[in-house]
């Protein structure tokens, strides 16, 4: 990392932000921290600092829920596909070309965004649980090792399996803790998890906590639907600038 001193409070002021999201709408740290850092820095930097405040949160976030043990027998085969898919493709992110890592994440936060803002809502057969788990988990993982952004195609998957809110929170947190592991073992395994990142994602757990405990606080005193609304609405945006500049400064053109 280039000089992570002079990066402490941008970073630190990024995952304030970021934890504050998810502490209102119970997600969007990764993405939020992933699409902002993605602004500052490569996109191999940004998921290191990323790996230990996401894994943090996260961790937080399952062992709250009410069926840990339920969602991981359910969910066992996508957990798997997720975890082995982002490992294979976690060099993408640690030392492919980064204008088109940066286009690719770009294009990933607007169609999250697009899902967000539409309310598009899968369903999802229980029958088909089996093999669209795992088909979903090894998309994401390509997608997690490819951009460090975890949740295309998870989130609308598992938000399609009927669960109730507390559990859907709680198999978010299991799909991003996954996906978090992995992807730090991934970065480790290609040499982009330096000593300094380490330190620095460190540091940022401070920040990412402190964020959640306000954005619960905030929780209970704005409308959580407009709040989600302008929040895809920003992430939109932000990814539309990511991709504009990786395809105009790029040479993707």
């Amino acid at each position: 990392m280039s000089d992570p001193v002079a990066q402490l409070l941008p970073v630190a002021a990024v995952f304030l932000l970021a934890g504050l999201v998810k502490g209102v709408i119970g997600l969007g740290l990764p993405t939020v921290a992933m699409g902002l850092l993605g602004l500052l820095m490569k996109p191999a930097e940004a998921a290191a600092l990323l790996i230990l405040p996401s894994l943090a949160t996260n961790l937080w976030q399952l062992f709250q829920g009410p069926r840990f043990g339920e969602l991981l027998r359910r969910l066992r085969g996508m957990m798997a596909a997720i975890f082995i898919g982002t490992v294979a493709a976690s060099g993408i992110v640690a030392g492919g070309d980064s204008a088109l890592i940066r286009a690719g994440l770009g294009a990933a936060l607007i169609v999250y965004a697009l899902f967000g803002i539409t309310k598009v809502s899968l369903q999802v057969p229980q029958a088909s649980e089996r093999w669209a788990g795992p088909v979903v988990g090894a998309t994401t993982g390509l997608m997690t090792g490819a951009t460090g952004v975890f949740v295309i195609p998870a989130v609308p998957y598992l938000a399609g399996l009927g669960l109730q809110r507390d559990v859907l929170v709680q198999a978010l947190g299991l799909s991003f803790t996954v996906s978090t592991v992995a992807l730090g073992l991934g970065l480790g395994w290609n040499g982009a998890l330096p000593a300094s990142a380490m330190g620095a994602s460190l540091g940022a757990i401070a920040p990412a906590l402190l964020g959640m405990a306000a954005g619960a606080w905030l929780r209970h005193r704005v409308s959580p639907a407009a709040f989600r609304r302008w929040f895809f609405i920003g992430l939109g945006v932000l990814g539309g600038e990511i991709l504009w500049r990786a395809v105009s400064n790029g040479g993707l053109l």
